[in-house]
């Protein structure tokens, strides 16, 4: 069995994909800020010792990293940095000074890196332009990592937004769901005239297996599928597949500055890749979450 080390196991992503791969015939380990048990180490990617003592025991054929702060309302700027940008480099360097030869580096960046470029599709062409700080942050993780393609075989992805059962009310679409599940009558959104992906964790699971199967390296490409939603579409498809309609008010306190109007991505790198990969249509996946 191939042994894939995934960081950030626990999370949202992480707990998908660590079903996904095992169902797959994958040796599956990973690492935890908060707990430790049988294949699960506690690791703090801010200290590179944590991330030696990790490898040094699992010494695994390929790595996902998903550790990270992804939630862009987070308070300490610093920590999007501190964690984003250099503890992706502080993995990097343990897997360099402990000289080990993996046959696959996954990085998990962001599309927000590309910021407001005035354009409907986004493709890995483009001078990325965040514009807050969790975007930043992967931009200068990005920047960094290209430095070590000549010495690891190193992918790093930019998935554009993606949901599913599990994932934090924090997120917008989760919100939605909830606010439906417990059969509210309003509720207090942000920007209405928003465009954004929003594939399903499903999709993105597959799309990591055939990356760390592929002959690839030295590469950026987005995780994306180009199916653009508008926020208020979601609205209707959740009015429908609830059976009622929900009041929907804008909270100025929840409108961003900096918010970008439309996400969507270009597939084209990514499907030369690995070939198209299909997915559940988005009405599915708000149905698997509502239930």
């Amino acid at each position: 069995m191939k042994k894939v080390l995934i960081t950030g196991i626990d999370s949202f992503t992480g707990v998908h994909l660590s079903k996904y791969l095992s169902s797959c015939g994958y040796d599956i380990y990973g690492t935890s800020l908060f707990k430790s048990e049988e294949k699960l180490y506690k690791c703090d990617i801010t200290k590179k010792q944590d991330i030696i003592n990790v490898l040094e025991d699992i010494k695994p054929e390929y790595l996902i990293h998903l550790s990270g702060i992804s939630f862009t309302a987070h308070g300490e700027m610093q920590d999007f940095y501190r964690v984003n940008t250099i503890g992706t480099t502080n993995i990097l360097d343990a897997f360099i000074e402990l000289k080990l030869k993996p046959k696959k580096l996954i990085l998990a960046s962001s599309a927000t890196i590309y910021g407001n470029q005035g354009l409907e599709v986004l493709d890995e062409s483009l001078c990325p332009k965040p514009a807050n700080h969790y975007g930043a942050s992967k931009y200068a993780m990005e920047s960094l990592a290209t430095g070590y393609f000549d010495k690891l075989p190193i992918i790093i992805t930019r998935p554009f937004n993606y949901t599913g059962v599990g994932q934090s009310d924090n997120f917008l679409i989760p919100k939605i769901v909830k606010h439906f599940r417990e059969k509210q009558e309003v509720i207090e959104l942000g920007n209405l005239n928003v465009m954004r992906e929003f594939n399903d964790v499903q999709f993105v699971c597959e799309v990591y297996k055939r990356l760390l199967e592929c002959d690839s390296s030295a590469e950026v490409v987005n995780i994306a599928s180009n199916r653009g939603v508008k926020l208020l579409d979601v609205i209707d498809s959740m009015n429908k597949i609830a059976g009622y309609e929900i009041e929907v008010r804008v909270n100025p306190a929840f409108v961003r500055k900096d918010e970008i109007k439309s996400l969507t991505g270009s597939t084209k790198k990514l499907f030369n890749i690995i070939n198209t990969v299909e997915q559940c249509t988005f009405e599915d996946t708000l149905r698997n979450m509502l239930k």
